[in-house]
Order: C-alpha cells, then sequence, then structure tokens
C-alpha cells in the first residue's frame, strides 16, 4: 500500500486555553456578528500534527474572520480525498500531484491550488553501518517498500542514472522491524514516520530524501474542482488565507501548535514525543526560498514542469492546467 493506505504514524509549550486567548480579541469579536459558511477541508490522513496549521487556525478563529466555518475530516486507510471533493462534500481536499493526475486521468475536474510541502517527504531510511546516503549506494542492496511503490524507485532511479535491476525489492509492511532485524538494508517510508519512530526509540537513522536527488513531486496539495472554483471562489480564497495563516502561526510557535494537536485529539492515540518530532521535520519541507519570498504554499512554471516530468516517470502524462496560482496569489493579496 502506499502512503495514502498505510503510512501514517500518529509539546510541552501552551495549553489549548493559552492557544487561543486571542479569541475575544475586538476584530474576532465582531466577527462572529458575520454570517458565517460552513465548508469542510477533507484530511489526506488521520489527525495528527501533519495539520497542525489548520488546528490552529481553526482554534484561533482565522477562517471566522473570512467568514468561513470550517471542518477538518480526518482521513485515513478507508477515508480517500478525492470523493468528498468531487461529490461537494468537501470542499477543498488535501492530496498529492500523483494521486490528483490518477484521479484526473479517470475525469475528475480538479486542480492543485497550493503546495504545502515544498520537498516531497519520501525517503530511502537506513542504519549507518549500512547507509544509503546518495541513490548510487542504493545498487546491491535489499530494500524494503510495497511493491505499489515501485514506480517511485523507479523514477529515482531513472533520475539518478541507476540500474533499478540491480537492487533486490523486498516486500514488507510499513514498518521499520525488517530494517532492524537485518532482513533489508534500507527502506522507502516518508522521512516524517519510520525514521522518527526509530528515533524516539534512540535509534539513529540515515535518511535519504528523495527530494534531494531530483524526485520533484509535489505533496501536502490542496485541491478543489473547476465548479468550485467557477462558484465558491471567494470560499476557497478565504480558506487559503486562513491556512496559511495558520501554518505562519505553527512556525512562529511549534510548541502552541503541537499542544493544540494533543488537546484536540485526546482519542487520537497521538504519542507526544513522536509529534513533536515529527512536526520538527516536517516543517522544512514546507519551507523553501518561494515560500519565503511569496508566501505559504507557493509554486512557479519550474516547479510545475519538474513536477511533470518526475509524474512522466511514475506514469502520469498531465499538462500544466492541472495546476491554477490564481486563487493563491489572491490570497497573498
Amino acid at each position: 500500500m502506499t502512503r495514502r493506505g498505510l503510512l501514517g504514524i500518529g509539546i510541552g509549550g501552551l495549553g489549548l486555553r493559552s492557544l487561543g486567548a486571542g479569541l475575544l480579541a475586538p476584530g474576532l469579536a465582531a466577527s462572529r456578528a458575520r454570517a458565517q459558511t460552513s465548508v469542510a477541508m477533507q484530511l489526506s490522513w488521520l489527525h495528527s500534527v501533519q495539520f497542525a496549521g489548520s488546528y490552529i487556525a481553526q482554534a484561533r478563529g482565522y477562517w471566522r474572520e473570512e467568514g468561513l466555518e470550517v471542518s477538518l475530516q480526518p482521513g485515513g486507510p478507508n477515508a480517500p480525498v478525492e470523493p468528498p471533493v468531487v461529490s461537494g462534500q468537501a470542499l477543498v481536499g488535501i492530496s498529492a500531484a500523483d494521486y490528483t493526475a490518477a484521479a484526473v486521468a479517470q475525469g475528475a475536474p480538479f486542480r492543485i491550488l497550493a503546495v504545502a510541502m515544498q520537498k516531497n517527504p519520501f525517503a530511502i531510511a537506513s542504519l549507518p553501518a549500512n547507509s544509503v546516503r546518495t541513490p548510487a549506494d542504493l545498487s546491491g542492496k535489499r530494500i524494503g517498500m510495497a511493491l505499489a511503490n515501485m514506480p517511485v524507485l523507479k523514477a529515482l532511479c531513472a533520475l539518478n542514472g541507476i540500474d533499478a535491476a540491480g537492487i533486490e525489492v523486498v516486500p514488507t509492511q510499513y514498518d521499520a522491524a525488517p530494517l532492524l532485524a537485518g532482513q533489508v538494508d534500507c527502506l522507502l517510508c516518508w522521512a516524517t514516520d519510520l525514521p522518527v519512530a526509530m528515533a524516539v526509540r534512540g535509534i539513529e537513522a540515515v535518511t535519504m530524501l528523495m527530494a534531494d536527488h531530483g524526485y520533484a513531486l509535489h505533496s501536502q496539495t490542496y485541491i478543489a474542482t473547476d465548479e468550485a472554483i467557477a462558484s465558491r471562489r471567494s470560499e476557497l480564497v478565504g480558506l487559503l488565507r486562513g491556512e496559511a495563516r495558520g501554518w505562519q502561526a505553527c512556525r512562529a510557535d511549534p510548541d502552541a501548535a503541537l499542544a493544540l494537536t494533543l488537546e484536540s485529539h485526546p482519542d487520537a492515540g497521538l504519542d507526544a514525543a513522536v509529534q513533536a518530532l515529527q512536526l520538527e521535520r516536517q516543517l522544512p519541507l514546507m519551507v523553501s526560498d518561494l515560500t519565503e519570498a511569496h508566501g505559504f504554499g507557493w509554486f512557479t512554471d519550474e516547479t510545475v514542469a519538474a513536477n511533470i516530468r518526475t509524474l512522466a516517470l511514475l506514469g502520469r502524462e498531465v499538462s500544466p492546467d492541472l495546476w491554477d496560482r490564481s486563487l493563491l496569489e489572491e490570497a497573498h493579496g
């Protein structure tokens, strides 16, 4: 299974009451009197710190200031993103460029509006004694992964001139155990989960981020339908604006964001140490020269072109109009 199926695992700082202290500010109190439009955002996975910026936008009233009452619908192995967005049950979904491209190939009318993760989180994790630090190090190695991710491995190899036939693929569950038991030499995973799970157990891992070696694929993307863009544009712009403010606040005070995540979802089985380290490793993937210059979620014609090349290696032919930056431009003024 892919990350959509089985890559999710689910501090200190301020509590929920402290984080929401600004809720009684005059401007926000006045906004409560405005008519609120109820909308939903479909998350790509179960509640966790992966969506901490959204929790802040909700708790601090950033969306209410835009006239929106936003509900956050959790995803999971049995809750794909695309169907509720297509049906209109959710105004926006959080997905990834490859999933969106696959849906569009089947006739779904999606556009990518913003890109949260400027670097794709796919990585190769290994142990220091037998490390994989560059794609060339994969030659002769045994890699544990789901067979469904073979296109990902082949794309990485093609981008770096590596013969994929020289790598032994061992089908595994999404778990660090095969690596720790010596059954494989490395794992294909997200940099923000299996390496984190090992780190909190005191196990050092070497993490080779595939994005550092040409694997350009937008992740944690915001998608909407053509119909929604045409008829609910102001709501989409307001949602993106609130989301951007939420992630800006998360970056400014990660401890408060973590506290809010844990307190807002006490039944989600979230481990505080895991969540803390996950956010620590996730935030750098969300920041780039583009976001520093233009704001959260930014992308350009050049980054789109790089994504199109990677998608072609994954067997997905798309055109640049899969991306629509105009709403993000409005959100950032």
